[in-house]
């Protein structure tokens, strides 16, 4: 009887441990993905600018691999189509944004460098992450483009990712079926009506 309750009390402890660890594999996952959040498209006098927050967390062998020089290359991905329902959807535009993220032994400062021209430098890697999860007023829809109608509904998508193509060739090998290198992102899509002409001047 002994030897009975023994194995019972095994049994339900053996279960209790796999169901901890269901509800654990959920986290684990998401946690080695960009979370896109709050997409705002505002009116200016060039078009339409995108604002939206990005939740994600670096792993400790991504945050070991910028201490040690290794440059970082994010890109933020955005798309406009219109949906076609005897058809494939339309894409109408896409536009994409790069980021590198570094750091520099000699000054001790890491850098957030956004497209082409800005760049911005931080005393922690905290601070430069909190600003790359910021996206402010990036242009994606230019004013009176041809493609578009004033005042018509479309689908908006957007995504933040790490590119490991742009790691060195080594890290992209050890990246290669290895979650702690790879950070992805899931299109976040919500529909958008645009301004009528008269609208934003």
């Amino acid at each position: 009887m002994a030897s009975i309750t023994a194995f019972l009390k095994s049994a339900v402890e053996r279960l209790r441990r796999g169901a901890l660890l269901l509800l654990l594999l959920p986290a684990l996952v998401w946690a080695a993905e960009i979370e896109a959040l709050n997409p705002a498209l505002t009116s200016t006098e060039e078009g339409q600018v995108l604002s939206a927050d990005f939740y994600f967390d670096l792993s400790p062998r991504l945050e070991e691999a910028v201490n040690r020089g290794v440059v970082l290359h994010f890109v933020a991905e955005f798309e406009l189509t219109r949906e076609r329902w005897y058809w494939l959807d339309d894409k109408l535009l896409s536009r994409s944004l790069s980021y590198r993220l570094s750091y520099h032994a000699l000054t001790r400062q890491y850098r957030l460098s956004t497209g082409g021209g800005l760049h911005q430098s931080f005393e922690s890697l905290g601070d430069a992450l909190a600003v790359l999860r910021r996206m402010r007023n990036w242009l994606v829809i230019a004013r009176d483009d041809p493609r578009l109608t004033p005042g018509a509904s479309y689908q908006a998508a957007l995504r933040l990712q790490l590119d490991v193509r742009q790691l060195p060739r080594p890290f992209q090998i050890d990246a290669l079926g290895n979650k702690d290198w790879n950070l992805s992102g899931n299109w976040l899509r919500w529909p958008v009506t645009l301004p009528t002409t008269t609208e934003g001047k």
